[in-house]
């Protein structure tokens, strides 16, 4: 069950194309709509099953910095959440493109890791990249998810 490379650029492909399908969600039927896509796709890629997840998102301050439960994933990737009073809602954004370049990646049987950069186009062409780094696990059915995602702004000197 040792993860692969090409493992690892298929679930990075799935989970940007998951940000989008939140974004269309919202607006095509509003926040109910996203948040039951948001819902799916954090129950298909992260392993909140197996533990708390290492979640630092790129937009998160203060006590609420990092997310090890599915609820403080949730609230961030759609936000409307009183228990998250800061939280914007990252995939609502009107996101139309995510793409990743590789810096390095380390595997190690059913574990693996990826770090590179993700660039975010929006609906009216902003453009965000992010430095990101994933941690995967293969569960007990052989499925690969992310107990591992940091997310920052990159540092400008």
């Amino acid at each position: 069950m040792s993860i692969t490379e090409g493992e690892l650029a298929k679930e990075r492909i799935i989970w940007g194309d998951a940000l989008i399908a939140i974004s269309n969600a919202f607006e095509d039927d509003g926040i109910d709509a996203a948040l039951a896509v948001a819902e799916g796709a954090l129950d298909a890629a992260y392993g909140y099953s197996l533990g708390p997840v290492l979640f630092k998102p790129t937009m998160a301050s203060g006590e609420q910095t990092f997310r090890p439960t599915r609820h403080g994933a949730l609230a961030y990737f759609v936000g409307h959440d009183d228990a998250y009073p800061l939280d914007g809602g990252f995939g609502i954004k009107g996101w139309r493109s995510v793409t990743s370049e590789t810096s390095a990646s380390f595997i190690e049987g059913n574990v693996g890791m990826w770090m590179g950069w993700v660039t975010f186009t929006d609906k009216d062409g902003n453009v965000t990249k992010v430095d990101k780094t994933f941690g995967y696990k293969k569960d007990a059915e052989g499925t690969l998810r992310i107990v591992l995602h940091h997310s920052s702004l990159p540092y400008q000197p």
